[in-house]
């Protein structure tokens, strides 16, 4: 019977690779998420309780586990019950059906993967081996029957029929397997430390580099909303008489700021445009630490990140630290239709405060009017009237567009410079950027994903008369207890809007937005729900003809795409 028990022999270790492979793949997915949110345990451990049955414990490791504790439980009656090879082959074979495929952890399109960044391979130092401790011990003892390093040879029960014990081996793969994603936050923590102290030899580098250039102007700009679209409105049109450094895209954590203050900013700018992102109190503070603002930009208070924030009081006191920060001889550009905004600052009088807005303000836009070619509209400062012309779609973007002026007009630009400089401006990637697709036109405001937004979005692509009006949208997220309710607001949106296919991704999450289209007569609209953005693309292909106008609402993270 040795060749029985050399076969035995075989199909345990194919049973390590296996599991092996199965491990570094669910070790890779989870430290992929971990990246998506942020590298934050809080946010993490939230992504995984609501993923706990799909992804965090399945079926298969958690019946795997039970097998095996019931096992070691009840090993004398097993033994009398069964023979050792037939409980080895049970096990081995349970193993490859349940783990030989890691299409679960393996997703065959991802939008933003994994990088390998110097902060994920810090990370997963202690990262791996922890996740190796379990199966590289148990894998031993079970093998040899003696703890490594002691030189102790374990009693005879640990070497079995075969050259392998049943019990060790199977649960140090089963057992480490499942408890994989709890490692990242022990590794977390344990590189916090390391973070902390990279981090804060950036912000010191970049406080030096600051302070050796005084005449350098400082924008700051916040909000719940428009941050990024307003940073480069305000580039484009400063860039007409001035040198500016601005941040790239979304740059608004403090590593991303003083990358751009370390790597970008040179002797010859004269202004740096910084946009400062927030998700927790104090995060503003601390950016102000970094980069002094000359000039506070404040688009709106709204609710994105409520459910961080708690209430848009603690979300308007937040944005407002960056008015705080201040000093005298320092200007504050403010949301004149936001009440929250506008009351910023006031009572200040060693400051300036310039108020721009479609309905109130020194600053003021009026008669709206789009098309597939872009928006004009008026612009009004102190008498003066300027039509602007732009690729930029939505009431938004003008609100947007007439801060920018408040800036351009605090450092002295004509308001014909800055409608000239308007007509050039090109819409934020992702953000209601109107381009052609063949015969097809497309708005993509993919990286949206706040109620107002995603009203306007709604409403502009109503007015458009080429073809169908499709829109696809998974909905909204990080709204708290209103992200339901504003959902289903969004719903109504479009119910209203009474579009021609509706495209709405993930079957939960599309829930409240049916409840609040089906709240009006869209009994003529077509409204399909899928799994995944793929899925809603390959359909709307096979949908849509010449002429057609396609809305691409919110382009979710690859963890809230199940």
């Amino acid at each position: 019977m040795n060749w029985y028990y050399t076969l035995l022999d075989a199909g345990a270790v194919l049973f390590c690779l296996i599991f092996l492979r199965y491990t570094w793949y669910r070790m890779r997915f989870f430290l992929h998420t971990y990246q998506q949110v942020g590298y934050k345990n809080n946010e993490f451990w939230q992504w995984m309780k609501s993923h706990w049955d799909e992804k965090v414990i399945p079926a298969n490791i958690a019946v795997l586990n039970v097998f095996i504790f019931i096992f070691i439980w009840f090993d004398g009656w097993f033994l009398d019950t069964f023979t050792y090879s037939s409980l080895a082959v049970f096990f081995f074979v349970v193993s490859y059906f349940w783990f030989g495929s890691v299409s679960n952890y393996k997703p065959e399109k991802v939008k933003k993967p994994l990088v390998f960044t110097p902060r994920v391979i810090r990370l997963m130092i202690p990262y791996v081996l922890f996740c190796s401790f379990f199966p590289v011990l148990f894998t031993y003892l079970g093998f040899t029957g003696m703890l490594p390093f002691l030189d102790v040879q374990l009693p005879n029960y640990f070497s079995g029929l075969q050259r392998f014990d049943l019990t060790i081996l199977v649960f140090g793969w089963a057992f480490g397997a499942m408890i994989v994603p709890f490692f990242l936050f022990v590794a977390g923590l344990i590189t916090k430390p390391i973070e902390h102290f990279i981090q804060n030899g950036f912000k010191k580098q970049a406080r030096r580099k600051l302070a050796s250039m005084p005449d350098l102007k400082v924008i700051a700009i916040t909000g719940s909303y428009g941050k990024t679209s307003t940073k480069f409105m305000i580039r484009d049109l400063l860039k007409e008489r001035f040198n500016v450094c601005s941040t790239p895209g979304s740059y608004n954590t403090p590593m991303g700021i003083c990358k751009v203050i370390n790597n970008d900013l040179q002797s010859h700018h004269q202004i740096l445009i910084l946009e400062m992102g927030a998700r927790y109190e104090g995060n503003i503070q601390e950016l102000c630490d970094i980069a002094k603002p000359d000039i506070s930009v404040v688009t709106n208070v709204g609710v994105a990140h409520l459910e961080t924030f708690g209430s848009q009081d603690v979300i308007a006191r937040e944005k407002g630290t960056l008015v705080d920060n201040l000093v005298a001889g320092d200007t504050a550009i403010l949301n004149a239709d936001d009440p929250r905004v506008s009351k910023m600052g006031a009572g200040r009088a060693e400051i300036t405060r310039i108020l721009a807005g479609l309905n109130n303000g020194k600053i003021r836009g009026s008669n709206i009017s789009y098309d597939t070619s872009g928006m004009e509209f008026d612009v009004e400062i102190e008498g003066e009237t300027e039509r602007f012309q732009t690729q930029l779609l939505g009431a938004h973007n003008a609100q947007n567009l007439l801060l920018a002026v408040g800036v351009g007009h605090h450092f002295g630009l004509r308001l014909r410079t800055m409608a000239l400089a308007a007509a050039k401006i090109e819409p934020v990637e992702h953000r209601l950027e109107l381009k052609q697709q063949g015969d097809l036109f497309v708005i993509d405001d993919a990286f949206n994903s706040n109620p107002v937004g995603a009203k306007n979005a709604v409403e502009i692509l109503s007015q458009f008369n080429s073809g169908q009006r499709i829109i696809i949208t998974p909905g909204m997220v990080e709204l708290g207890e209103i992200e339901e309710e504003e959902n289903r607001k969004f719903g109504e949106t479009i119910g209203k809007a009474n579009l021609d296919l509706v495209v709405l991704v993930g079957e939960e999450r599309a829930k409240p937005i049916l409840e609040g289209i089906k709240n009006f007569d869209s009994t003529a609209m077509n409204v399909r729900v899928v799994n995944t953005l793929f899925e809603a693309n390959e359909l709307v292909q096979k949908h849509a003809r010449a002429g057609d106008i396609i809305l691409y609402e919110n382009d979710l993270p690859d963890v809230y795409n199940e």
